[in-house]
């Protein structure tokens, strides 16, 4: 029997539920027929795809982790082919998988995704939001096409879209509150900082002013962060612009060391992504 789109389609979405039942219940099919097709698959190829597991359900062998980069390929080609297709008559369609972190997904792609949406109504947009080194894992592994990530872009093309810096926050009553600027080697014990994907541009800076920022308090989001700041429990260091993305009532402060990056729109090879996405990441970076 040789492979077909349909076991590969099976395959992927019985290795992303890793549970035979939601993989039937996710293509509306049977039970039996998911695992009659995945055996199919396996004896096409001559290999194992799954160890089966009687507490963790189905668990993927290492050559299944690498028949899953390949089908996602053949997946994305597949998609692309419609989509060259369909461009011919002006009617772009197909899906777009993209991968962001919540401040950009706020910041940055609600109107690119209305201006796209309103000129190509026939693309399906797929959203997964992880923080930056999650999404760089995922378009790495083709899980999405593209992403939006901060700094560094090292082994990725991409397009830088935003400049960022970080800053402190503090309540309106705290004793920085005349102060200029927040020296960090001066208040190193006091800060509450985001783990949300900025530890390599932050780790970067303090390396080379040879300052070790002793956080008593690490948070993973920025709402969660102004929580802390606003009980008094220390000074906030955020990027701007992932604080940009929320509301708040804190008083932002400059800070020295200046600590830098940039948010950037990231693809393995943006001439090999398909028609639509090309089409979306020119949408983002028009002004």
């Amino acid at each position: 029997m040789k492979m077909n789109l349909n076991h590969l389609n099976v395959f992927m979405t019985a290795a992303e539920k890793l549970n035979l039942t939601e993989t039937a219940k996710a293509l509306f099919i049977s039970q039996p027929a998911v695992s009659k097709t995945i055996k199919q698959l396996e004896e096409a190829l001559q290999v194992r795809l799954f160890v089966r597991d009687k507490q963790k359900g189905i668990i993927l062998t290492d050559v299944g982790k690498e028949v899953l980069v390949l089908a996602r390929q053949m997946q994305s080609i597949e998609n692309r082919i419609f989509q060259v297709a369909s461009r011919e008559s002006q009617l772009l369609s197909g899906k777009i998988k993209i991968g962001s972190f919540p401040a950009a997904s706020t910041l940055l792609l609600p109107e690119a995704i209305a201006r796209f949406r309103a000129k190509y109504p026939h693309v399906q947009i797929e959203l997964n939001e992880g923080v930056s080194d999650q999404i760089k894992e995922w378009v790495t592994d083709r899980t999405v096409e593209i992403g939006l990530v901060a700094s560094p872009f090292t082994g990725f093309e991409y397009h830088s879209m935003v400049q960022d810096h970080m800053v402190a926050v503090i309540p309106d009553d705290h004793e920085l509150q005349s102060t200029a600027v927040v020296d960090l080697g001066r208040y190193r014990h006091d800060m509450i900082y985001c783990k949300g994907g900025h530890e390599a541009a932050m780790n970067s800076i303090l390396q080379q002013h040879q300052l070790n920022l002793e956080s008593s308090l690490t948070v993973q989001s920025a709402e969660t962060l102004i929580q802390m700041v606003r009980r008094r429990l220390g000074i906030g260091l955020v990027f701007d612009f992932t604080l940009s993305s929320v509301s708040h009532e804190l008083i932002v402060k400059p800070i020295t060391p200046a600590i830098t990056r940039e948010i950037g729109v990231i693809a393995l090879s943006f001439e090999e992504i398909s028609p639509a996405s090309m089409a979306f990441v020119r949408m983002l970076r028009e002004p």
